[in-house]
């Protein structure tokens, strides 16, 4: 790879010294093992053992693709190639043992494991200073919680969390983790950590460029208001919390919008360019230089890129998802391209068509990083991978921005009924890409959005429609553009079924199985997700 963004390399060395560190999570603690045992007396120490946590982030079975194939049973995407897991998960019949399940939960785990040993750790170090000792606490707070609210989302049901310990147990290390009784309490776990988290770390303006995508005080506020929302699933009182932690994250966090760019689109656009990766409107994102990148941007591109790449071709937007969009919002061309859309591709201009896509679409937000170079020869655009096998980019891949926040709070006001305050942050959203303001939004407004908004992101607008019980909108036929000449941008099309009308009940399908396989190495301790 050409630039240091792509590389691991501090945490590589680090991890040197931490591989004798346990990754099963139903392992007993594996602390204090002769390769830790003298590991925690420097500063030095701490932020190698923080830097560890991140590692998991840039994996493909994390971020880098696996996590997004459960955000792929939404009405807005098809698995684009064929794929039996995918389509399986797609379908609502997955064994639990794909390893597009498997994966992500080893990993979460795993990252979950590696926080509780800095958790357990940090408070007993010597020979550091407070400040670093404050900072990297709060850290392994923030990444315990970010990969437990993955988890508890993914795979909790109201009748059943999923497993959680850690040091504050006593039992820590003792026993096999146990399995919550229901995912709000996971949550209200996951709330704990994060309110410590927002109370140790600094603000994201204090890190040195060094230390940008590293956990901070903002983020660790934008999680507590997503997990809020989630958990306002099951208690509606959680709405109350949300309006006040979005305005601290504005006014105390600095989180904002970015706008006043050349014009309406540009001003959506620049929030997808790699020179905006840390712009006023980042929150958290797999960061490509800390965490090494997420290959994300290279699994929805055209297969092959088009001779010049190696994209995967997964995650084909769908026409109901362009169809959603007012025909003036420019937003839709930002986010999905169409047969004959004019887009920069190493240095030279093209029109999309696509011998791959099932529904005639690509995603294109995250396309910015490939426009470099020159003459279309890979070789001269330095923000890409050179290893088309781990086609990472430049583009820190968003994870949430500010925008979500503004969607929250209008969300919870309408929740609240408070719907003609729910104006203002639903409507500076709308402005900043010139469309009208909507004056007393309701909950159709809202949906409507935070779908366009948030399209093709890692917001789960699958879970949306699942907390919100929108069952028909999930189950309904999905459609594409079939075109009479796929290498001609100027084909004719016609709108047909790509995918066929699911069986999604809500009675089982709420939360994701868990492998069997798990369950059977608890020796039946750890309870399949109800229904499956």
């Amino acid at each position: 790879m050409k630039k240091k963004y792509i590389y691991i390399p501090a945490l590589m060395a680090m991890l040197a010294g931490w591989s004798a560190c346990s990754e099963n999570w139903v392992d007993t603690k594996p602390n204090g093992a002769p390769s830790t045992a003298f590991f925690w007396q420097s500063d030095n120490d701490l932020r190698k053992a923080t830097a560890a946590m991140y590692v998991e982030m840039k994996n493909e079975y994390t971020w880098g693709r696996d996590l997004f194939w459960v955000q792929d049973a939404s009405d807005d995407l098809i698995v684009g190639r064929s794929k039996a897991d995918a389509e399986n998960i797609k379908n609502f019949i997955p064994s639990g043992r794909e390893g597009y399940l498997t994966n992500g939960w080893q990993m979460l785990y795993n990252m979950m494991n590696r926080a509780n040993q800095a958790i357990e750790n940090i408070p007993k170090a010597v020979n550091v200073s407070e400040d670093v000792r404050k900072q990297s606490l709060g850290e392994a707070y923030f990444m315990r919680a970010f990969a437990h609210f993955w988890v508890a989302y993914i795979y909790g049901h109201k009748d059943q969390g999923v497993p959680f310990d850690g040091p504050e147990n006593p039992e820590f290390g003792k026993r096999i983790p146990p399995q919550l009784a229901s995912v709000t309490d996971n949550y209200a776990q996951i709330i704990s950590d994060l309110q410590k988290a927002a109370d140790m770390l600094p603000l994201f303006e204090t890190y040195k460029d060094g230390d940008k995508g590293r956990a901070h005080r903002a983020a660790a506020w934008g999680y507590m208001v997503k997990v809020y929302a989630y958990w306002a699933q099951y208690d509606k009182t959680k709405w109350q919390l949300i309006p006040a932690l979005c305005d601290k994250i504005r006014d105390e966090g600095h989180r904002a919008l970015i706008s006043g760019q050349a014009n309406n689109r540009e001003n959506y656009q620049a929030v997808f360019r790699v020179a905006n990766n840390w712009s006023s409107e980042y929150i958290w994102s797999v960061n490509s230089s800390i965490q090494g990148g997420s290959e994300f941007p290279g699994v929805v591109l055209e297969n092959k890129g088009w001779t010049k790449y190696n994209g995967w071709g997964y995650f084909q937007p769908t026409e109901e998802l362009y169809d959603e969009y007012e025909a003036n919002d420019p937003r839709r061309e930002v986010t999905i391209l169409k047969f004959g859309d004019p887009f920069v591709y190493i240095g030279q201009s093209r029109q999309y068509f696509s011998t791959n896509s099932l529904s005639g679409f690509q995603i294109n937000k995250y396309m910015e990083p490939y426009s470099y170079g020159s003459n279309g020869d890979m070789a001269s655009n330095t923000f890409a991978s050179s290893n088309p096998d781990y086609p990472t980019t430049a583009l820190n891949l968003p994870l949430m921005r500010y925008a979500e926040i503004l969607l929250f709070k209008a969300e919870a006001l309408i929740q609240l009924g408070r719907n003609g305050e729910a104006a203002a942050p639903l409507n500076e959203i709308r402005a900043r890409v010139g469309l009208t303001p909507v004056a007393n939004p309701t909950m159709a407004d809202l949906k409507h959005e935070r779908r366009v908004e948030l399209a093709c992101e890692w917001t789960d607008r699958f879970h949306d429609l699942k907390r919100w019980g929108d069952y028909d909108k999930i189950n309904a036929p999905l459609h594409g553009r079939i075109h009479a000449n796929r290498q001609d941008p100027a084909s004719p099309y016609t709108i047909k079924e790509v995918w066929p009308a699911r069986n999604f009940n809500p009675a089982k399908h709420m939360a994701w199985p868990i492998s069997p396989d798990e369950i059977a190495r608890t020796n039946g301790l750890y309870k399949q997700t109800p229904g499956w």
